[in-house]
């Protein structure tokens, strides 16, 4: 009786062994509808014992040892048009055949990158291809027509009894096959059954159509991961950057560069452009954060065409009020459909036309998320449903949520992201513990990422909207070099454009015992300024428990947020003095003038019980009067006329308290007089008395602080000097910009270089009418000025708050001089960037700084004594704010003018895409047979080198695509902790030359390694849709419209089977953008409901709706790429 295997009582696969290793057998015959590569290894030692025998092929005897039959299975569409066909089934041809090996060659390749490998399988897979290099397996395939038995034969040419053994089921030669599917399978012992089943076998073998595939297995199996051949090192690496710049090489063939600008963008802005333009439409908003000086916007002008050309749409510029005038003129040089907004401007946004592209210009000015601009630019963006574009040099200033602000201006607190703040998540011992710390917040969201302050995660997140090249970066991988090894940027009409050395300059004045500088920076002054209790910036502590009480809900609004703004304000008053002593002398004394009226303000409404006047905010008791208003009192106070930035001030013996109480009845009548003023009142009643003992006791400390200095004499002020002799020697007749922090100093200077003769002196502050003019008149060239001034009439010198530190071109000059003490580098830095951009022709760049010749210890002992003082106030101020940029190294070493220390920080700026892209892009370049031999490499394959990191981070590196297509990348030891999965970290750790060996052998646990990766990975599920987007978003607004309407009409024919469906797919799948477009300007235009639906329901039949993709997707395996070991070096 025969026996049965049904993988139940009786597993296929012992029975296979069996009949393998029975006595006598030499040969065997197998014939399969489907095999799977990794399956061999639980027969492969047998075949390897079988000795062969000779067996006549068309007439030729052949020596055998196992030949492997299989079935080619059709697909859908060839059953279907065989069952159609006159002679039911599709006649074979040689076409056929060729096709057939190409697709069973592809099946082949798909079986050996699924899942994850193993050191069986790796074996199994490289024995089987020594067998058929050897001539031991011989593998065909039948493609006359879909085969599909299940056949077994064993020979035995030496049993005449029983000569063939036979097995035949239902089982495949897989694992499925032989150990695990519910199969049925028997064995024939019957002669004569057995010698009609290797006829069967031996006709379909010698078919015409059934070919060899031996030679495709054998090239199958050896370009695998399997193969036996060591895989380069670098070729893990090349591969890694390959599929990481994928964006950004399908932005570079996706999108056209407009012919406006195929002759104006340097290579790397037309790749910018590219990139950019592939996140928007991926994610719907991109940064570009190159640093100052590589044209962010004439790049985004060409993104803006880019869009203009495919959409046939508008776009919107968001910029700082002063930027408007350039803007236009690009809009008017590049006939761009485009409207420009200022930044400060509030936005009437359900009146304004439809655009498809916004650009934010200088989108770190929009950091806060509380703020008026930012909520009303945030609900412009949701209304529209549009691109989002975001420009800054800067985009965050001192906390990661300066970035996730920005990028909250498009993306929707609950748009999945499809990737987490893993570092942040490691610290709290995985997702459980992130979930119950944070139970409101969306682990794939961008809030996420607020909650983690690992540099790790915000790289991970920002490399899905940054494009970012730093200058070192261009320099080392765009820019020519010259003969005298200078590197440049060649324009297309071949004009040079030259990186110039930026060069640090310390510029010394004297200082005398007991003058004017240095007795601002005595001791004396010191104790003096650390006395002041800045009443009017901690207003909560003065009011009265008792009579707050009887407050109103507006002026209860109008204390609470008093409260909330002086507790941060009181240490920013102090530092702030002392940033304007670093500037200047004069404008150091005005402030404590000024600063004294506006107590004097508060103590004339006390002593008159008038209320107190408050800043436009609600918030500052210091905003209620601008400092011009101050300023039209000061000729009264001192008996002068004229400026007094003009001619010298002296405080000593001439400012009263009379004079002072005299001015703030006359402010305040004068503020209560202007109805169009947006001041708002509180009673003085609220506060205690307390107040105007204090308010009185700064004065007295101001008054006396002004008696103390006495006066200032510009022509005594030294730093002034130097300037001057400066100006007038090393760079006479050069055009050179003087920046200050202050619009009061640089007044003071203008006027002061103009007094000592300096012609051509030109002054733009914040509240300069036209900035973009005034630069005109000093840079033309670079601003592309039509019908510029003539030279002798251009400015020769200009000065400047940091209101151009922002998206002006001022490159021709090349001398910048800081004329305040520079304690911010970061600044420093970025003026620098103001002349430090393309089209600059000088070979330098020089950046002055000032400094006592004394030294800066003094100053540095000064300004750490200082914020020890606000510290002890920690409890007032806040013990987390930072009231003094930079450090102290960086003065030193702008004070011994070290080379180097005005040059940007590179270290990990540059977006992972542009960085993936270049090392490809160079290594295909100096290597170009690497652009065919590296996507072409199979998936899954492996290498390892030698490990230069830390000994404890030997391990293994694995890289796997979600089904989304997400990259994944994961550094784990060989302990199985997690190293990191920073991408940009993980790049170059696997970084290595070209000839780099690989490491034999490999990791014992390479594959385990691989393995627990990829499980790592799988917690991170990507889901193909359910999100509706903002509210003001078209999803969301066309799913509310359409889920109402049927609501409202259940139960009656309006409410079609086809609309139910429309409404399911809107909701869990994301739409078409063609849909999106039309169906949002129907919403805009306010359509009838009725036409919505029926142009939903037609672009649902036409399957244009939604995008459905996989619907398993979300449970599938990530597909692994390649990995890499890193092993330390044997000692």
């Amino acid at each position: 009786m025969s026996r049965i295997y049904d993988n139940i009582d009786l597993k296929f696969a012992e029975g296979l062994k069996q009949l393998v290793s029975n006595s006598g057998v030499k040969r065997v015959d197998f014939c399969v509808g489907y095999f799977n590569l990794r399956g061999w290894g639980s027969i492969a030692d047998l075949i390897d014992k079988l000795p062969g025998c000779e067996v006549y092929e068309k007439d030729e005897p052949v020596n055998r040892i196992c030949r492997l039959l299989i079935g080619m299975q059709r697909t859908p569409e060839e059953l279907v048009q065989g069952m159609y066909s006159a002679s039911g089934q599709i006649p074979a041809d040689t076409e056929l055949v060729r096709k057939c090996k190409r697709q069973m060659a592809a099946e082949f390749k798909k079986q050996l990158v699924m899942g994850v490998p193993t050191s069986a399988d790796e074996a199994a897979l490289q024995k089987l291809s020594k067998q058929m290099k050897e001539g031991k397996v011989c593998v065909k395939l039948f493609a006359r027509y879909p085969l599909h038995a299940k056949l077994y034969l064993a020979h035995r040419p030496d049993d005449s009894f029983n000569p063939i053994m036979a097995m035949m089921g239902s089982s495949n030669l897989t694992y499925a096959g032989l150990n695990a599917n519910g199969e049925l399978d028997a064995e024939f012992a019957d002669r004569d059954d057995a010698k009609k089943f290797a006829d069967w076998f031996d006709k379909r073998w010698e078919d015409n159509f059934c070919v060899d595939i031996t030679e495709e297995l054998i090239k199958i199996i050896d370009e695998s991961w399997a193969s036996e051949e060591d895989i380069p090192p670098y070729y893990i690496y090349l591969k890694t950057a390959y599929h990481l710049s994928q964006e950004a090489r399908d932005g570079i063939k996706e999108y056209v560069i407009p012919p406006e600008f195929k002759h104006t963008l340097f290579d790397f802005q037309a790749t910018a452009v590219k990139l950019a333009a592939k996140h928007l439409d991926k994610y719907g908003g991109a940064m570009i954060g190159d640093v100052v000086g590589l044209g962010k916007t004439i790049t985004a002008c060409a993104i803006a065409k880019v869009y203009e050309m495919r959409n046939s749409c508008s776009t919107a510029i968001i910029c700082p009020a002063n930027l408007i005038p350039m803007w236009k003129g690009y809009i008017k040089d590049y006939d761009l459909k485009a409207d420009v907004y200022s930044n400060a401007k509030h936005l009437d946004y359900k009146n304004l036309k439809y655009y498809r592209l916004i650009i934010v210009d200088e989108s770190h000015n929009l950091r806060n998320s509380d703020g008026a601009r930012y909520k009303n630019l945030k609900d412009f963006i949701q209304y529209q449903n549009s691109k989002v574009l975001l420009l800054t040099a800067t985009p965050y200033n001192k906390e990661y949520k300066d970035l996730s602000n920005q990028l909250r201006l498009f993306l929707p607190e609950e748009y999945d992201l499809g990737i987490k703040p893993e570092a942040y998540i490691r610290t709290l011992q995985g997702d459980r513990e992130f979930s119950v710390k944070h139970p409101e917040t969306f682990i794939r969201g961008v809030g996420a990422f607020e909650k983690s302050y690992e540099p790790e995660d915000w790289q991970e997140l920002m490399r899905l909207f940054l494009v970012r090249r730093t200058r070192t970066f261009i320099k080392d991988n765009y820019a020519k070099t010259d003969d005298y090894g200078r590197k440049y940027l060649e324009f297309p009409d071949g004009t040079k454009s030259y990186f110039p050395e930026r060069i640090p300059r310390a510029i010394k004045f004297k200082t005398v015992d007991n003058d004017q500088f240095s007795r601002l920076y005595s001791d004396e002054m010191m104790d003096m300024m650390g006395q002041l209790k800045l009443p009017r910036y901690g207003l909560s502590k003065y009011i009265s428990p008792t009579k707050q009480k009887n407050a109103n809900g507006t002026e209860q609004q109008i204390l609470a947020n008093l409260s909330k703004a002086g507790v941060r304000m009181m240490g920013f008053c102090r530092t702030n003095f002392f940033k304007r002593m670093d500037s200047s002398g004069l404008v150091f004394l005005i402030s404590i003038h000024r600063h004294i009226l506006r107590n004097a303000v508060y103590l004339y409404a006390i002593e008159k019980k008038l209320p107190f006047p408050i800043g436009a905010e609600n918030a500052l008791a210091d905003n209620f009067l601008d400092d011009e208003d101050v300023e039209n009192h000061t000729n009264d106070l001192f008996d002068e006329s004229g400026s007094i930035f003009g001619d010298s001030l002296n405080f000593a013996g001439t400012v009263t308290e009379e004079k002072y109480k005299k001015a703030a009845q006359q402010i305040y009548e004068r503020i209560v007089a202007d109805k169009s003023s947006s001041v708002s009142w509180i009673d003085s009643g609220y506060f205690t008395p307390t107040l105007k003992r204090d308010l009185k006791a700064d004065c007295t400390t101001l008054m006396n602080m002004l008696e103390y200095c006495g006066g200032w004499e510009p022509e005594l002020d030294e730093k002034l000097n130097e300037l001057h002799k400066l100006l007038t020697g090393e760079f006479k007749g050069e055009k050179a910009i003087i920046f200050t922090q202050f619009s009061d100093t640089a007044a003071y200077i203008a006027k002061q270089l103009q007094n000592r003769g300096i012609e051509n002196v030109g002054c733009v502050t914040g509240d300069s009418e036209d900035p973009t003019a005034e630069v005109g008149k000093f840079s033309p060239i670079s601003n592309k000025v039509e019908n510029p001034l003539p030279i002798d009439q251009q400015y020769r010198v200009l000065v400047a708050t940091d209101v151009l530190s922002e998206g002006q071109n001022l490159q021709d000059a090349h001398i910048i001089i800081n004329f305040d003490l520079p304690w911010a580098i970061i600044r420093l830095i970025q003026r620098a960037g103001r002349v430090d951009r393309i089209g600059q022709k000088s070979e330098v760049i020089y950046c002055c700084s000032f400094f006592p010749s004394e030294g800066v210890e003094k100053l540095i002992r000064l300004k750490e004594r200082l914020s020890n003082r606000i510290k002890e106030n920690a409890d007032v101020v806040g013990s987390d704010e930072v009231f003094f940029e930079g450090d102290e190294t960086n003065i030193k070493d702008l004070y011994t003018e070290k080379k180097g220390v005005l040059d940007e920080e590179e270290d990990g700026e540059v977006d992972l895409a542009s960085y993936a892209y270049q090392i490809w892009k160079s290594a295909t370049e100096e290597y170009p047979g690497l652009k065919n031999i590296i996507p072409n490499l199979s998936n899954v394959i492996y290498s390892t080198k030698e490990n230069s990191e830390d000994e404890s981070k030997q391990g293994v590196i694995t890289y796997a695509k979600t089904p989304s297509g997400s990259d994944m990348l994961m550094w784990m030891d060989i302990k199985k902790n997690i190293v990191t999965q920073s991408q940009k970290t993980i790049l170059d750790a696997l970084a290595c030359d070209y000839d780099t060996p690989a490491v034999n052998p490999a990791l014992d646990n390479h594959h385990e390694l691989v393995k627990r990766s990829i499980k790592e990975m799988q917690s991170v599920k990507i889901p193909q849709g359910g999100i509706l987007g903002p509210r003001f978003s078209t999803k969301n607004r066309l799913f509310t419209l359409l889920d109402t309407y049927c609501k409202d009409h259940e139960g009656t024919f309006f409410v079609t089977d086809d609309l139910k469906l429309s409404v399911d797919d809107i909701y869990n799948y994301p739409m078409y953008e063609e849909a999106k477009y039309i169906l949002g300007q129907m919403l805009r235009r306010n359509a009838s409901p009725e036409e919505i639906i029926a142009t939903v329901v037609d672009f649902r039949n036409e399957d244009r709706l939604v995008i459905r993709g996989e619907e398993n997707a979300a449970i599938k395996e990530p597909q692994i790429i390649c990995s890499m070991g890193l092993k330390n070096k044997s000692r």
